[in-house]
């Protein structure tokens, strides 16, 4: 019952924790309430990344013809779509717990509560521990509107595991979740309109590019409703159609939409209750979220906090490295945590993905700095890839010594090869530097050597 290390949440700051010290040769305990993988992998970024590509492929299907392959006949089958997802999910989860047993971490499924930080307890047994560390993820966050809880509305979750196909689907908040659901039932011929209260789709990506992909979706029939904000829901009236009415107010006055279902995707928040965080007495941040230093430690010493319980990046890869740091930490080998360059990638159809700063970053914090944009077109792979289409590349390089403080990539497989633009940022290297990398042709990444 004594370990090195108990990790609270297996999702993947915890389960890469987990793997990491194991493979160190520490005795760990990985507590899990739920499923291995967490929130990311069995209702979050893999089921939808998989759905996405269903819809990916049924739209490359549906425009062939672009590319001189005809083919008679389009169809999908969403119980498949569905029943593929769960297959995916199934096989990853159980990588992931073969890959945990192989480094001798022990398993516990249940519901964990601190007693201290080295003690823990899991269906009435004490565990008892020298280093502790949080990985409880982040949940749904529903609003408090009017009358929400009178409809039956859809979350991811719901969404995700739904079989039968809305003809109207209306989408509460238009960020990276709500997007790439609107994305995949927009591709499947649902009718979507998607209500945002920002002035602008995906808040935090580079707003001129979250424009364009707006604008693009605009032709492929979603309405945006920007800048309203959600005041009532309510059933519809009329009982020969089952759905709900969503009341929402802008600089136009007040309106309505209906629609057969309804996805809340607002937000999420950090899990901070229910597993005894209070008996930490952990310092906070002015935001709330619990103060770490670069190590990921808390104020309490040998007590961790990696994920979404840090309120810095709730991303998934984010939490990976945070997981990394902190056991390095551990072991006593040297690392820090770095937020200088974390990629986010939005997957519609065409990709969205940026890393380091945006225009309206540097503004805010007074930065000089100079745009270099090209359409992707100047890349032959991507002309050859996307045919009628095109993208845009922007990246921002400093005023001062043209170092790459950040890039923008609108246009696929921006996913891939951002990665590339993140090492730039985090090497700090000037525009000269990294113009010096030899890139491989014909490849969509040689728009950054382009537009260098």
């Amino acid at each position: 019952m004594k370990y090195q290390l108990i990790i609270i949440g297996g999702g993947p700051a915890g389960y890469t924790a987990a793997e990491a010290a194991g493979k160190a040769g520490l005795s760990v305990l990985l507590i899990e309430k739920q499923n291995l993988g967490g929130v990311c992998l069995n209702e979050g970024c893999i089921p939808t990344k998989t759905l996405l590509y269903s819809a990916k492929t049924y739209d490359g299907a549906r425009h062939a013809s672009k590319y001189a392959v005809i083919v008679p006949e389009v169809s999908f089958d969403l119980p498949k779509i569905i029943a593929r997802k769960a297959k995916v999910v199934r096989k990853l989860v159980l990588g992931v717990k073969a890959k945990l047993t192989a480094h001798n971490v022990t398993i516990l499924a249940g519901e964990a509560q601190i007693v201290d930080k080295n003690h823990v307890t899991c269906a009435g047994e004490v565990y008892e521990c020298e280093n502790l560390l949080l990985c409880t993820g982040s949940e749904t966050f529903v609003p408090p509107i009017s009358g929400v809880q009178t409809v039956d509305y859809w979350t991811h979750r719901e969404a995700l595991d739904s079989k039968e196909l809305p003809e109207s689907l209306v989408v509460v908040g238009g960020g990276v979740i709500g997007m790439e659901f609107a994305s995949f039932f927009n591709s499947l011929g649902v009718d979507v309109t998607v209500v945002e209260m920002m002035d602008e789709i995906l808040g935090g990506m580079d707003k001129e590019l979250s424009a364009l992909l707006r604008a693009d979706y605009a032709k492929r029939g979603i309405k945006f409703l920007l800048s309203t904000k959600v005041i009532s829901i309510a059933q519809t009236t009329d009982e020969s159609v089952q759905g709900v009415v969503v009341h929402y107010e802008n600089t136009d006055g007040v309106g309505s939409v209906a629609a057969q279902r309804l996805l809340m995707s607002v937000g999420r928040r950090p899990v901070t209750k229910g597993f005894g965080l209070e008996n930490l007495n952990l310092e906070l941040t002015e935001r709330g979220t619990i103060r770490v230093d670069e190590q990921m430690q808390s104020s309490v010493s040998g007590v961790y906090v990696c994920g979404d319980l840090t309120g810095f990046s709730l991303l998934a890869h984010t939490a990976v490295r945070e997981a990394e740091v902190a056991v390095h930490t551990i072991i006593g080998k040297e690392d820090a945590m770095s937020y200088r360059a974390i990629p986010g990638v939005v997957y519609t159809n065409p990709e969205i993905a940026g890393v380091g700063q945006t225009e309206e970053s540097l503004q805010a914090k007074g930065i000089a700095y100079r745009v270099v944009k090209l359409p992707m077109a100047y890349s032959g792979r991507f002309v050859a890839e996307n045919e009628g289409v095109n993208g845009v590349c922007k990246v921002l390089l400093s005023e001062a010594d043209d170092r790459v403080l950040g890039v923008h990539v609108l246009g696929n497989p921006a996913s891939e090869i951002i990665t590339l633009a993140a090492m730039a940022i985090d090497l700090e290297l000037t525009a000269a530097a990294w113009k010096k990398i030899v890139f491989p042709h014909p490849t969509v990444s040689e728009i950054f050597r382009e537009a260098l």
